[in-house]
């Protein structure tokens, strides 16, 4: 993994192979907080206690062969999700998972190919997170403009100003006092009719 990423993942290994876990340990870089079960049963009450980019499933498990931890995970997450699984199940898997956007992997596998797995699904995840950045930050700026449009409405209406009269004394008060409009439009909204300004 590349050393000296500002990103920081969270990754969930699910193996009781400590050779497995030692692949995947040699795999990973600074940047990514591990976490190790052994069972499915202590990996979904941790996937119920906090987040993860990476889930990473080395089947199969003592307790389950790790199919039904990928559908529980795939509809309870929204982490990359990479199974490991012996080679002559690989493509059952493969057939029942791909469509849930879940990683199959057959093993024995070349060296390498779990750390080109790891990089690409964090990979997937950084650009995931970044889309729901904007995505948030969009829906943050429709919101205010709602909040605005309705203070703007409360004005024209209760105040009798021009809809350019609205416009500006929600403007100019929101830059007076330092603040966002959208805050200026609550007050508006929350606190009644206002004096018209002069």
């Amino acid at each position: 993994m590349p050393k000296g990423k500002d990103i920081t993942h969270s990754l969930l290994i699910v193996s009781a192979s400590d050779q497995f876990n030692e692949i995947v340990r040699r795999s990973l870089g600074g940047s990514v907080l591990t976490e190790w079960k052994k069972n499915g049963a202590m990996a979904r009450k941790s996937v119920l206690e906090r987040y993860y980019d990476l889930i990473v499933i080395n089947g199969p498990l003592p307790d389950e062969n790790g199919l039904d931890l990928c559908y529980d995970f795939s509809s309870q997450c929204s982490a990359s999700i990479l199974f490991v699984v012996p080679r002559e199940r690989y493509e059952d898997n493969l057939e029942k998972l791909s469509g849930r956007g879940i990683m199959v992997l057959g093993k024995p596998f070349p060296k390498g190919r779990v750390d080109k797995a790891i990089r690409y699904l964090l990979a997937v995840q950084a650009r995931f997170r970044e889309m729901e950045r904007k995505v948030n930050s969009l829906e943050e700026r429709l919101e205010e403009l709602r909040i605005v449009s309705r203070a703007k409405i409360h004005l024209v209406e209760k105040e009798h100003m021009t809809e350019e009269e609205a416009h500006h004394y929600i403007e100019k008060t929101a830059m007076d006092m330092g603040v966002k409009k959208r805050r200026i439009a609550e007050k508006i909204l929350d606190d009644g009719p206002m004096k018209k300004e002069k």
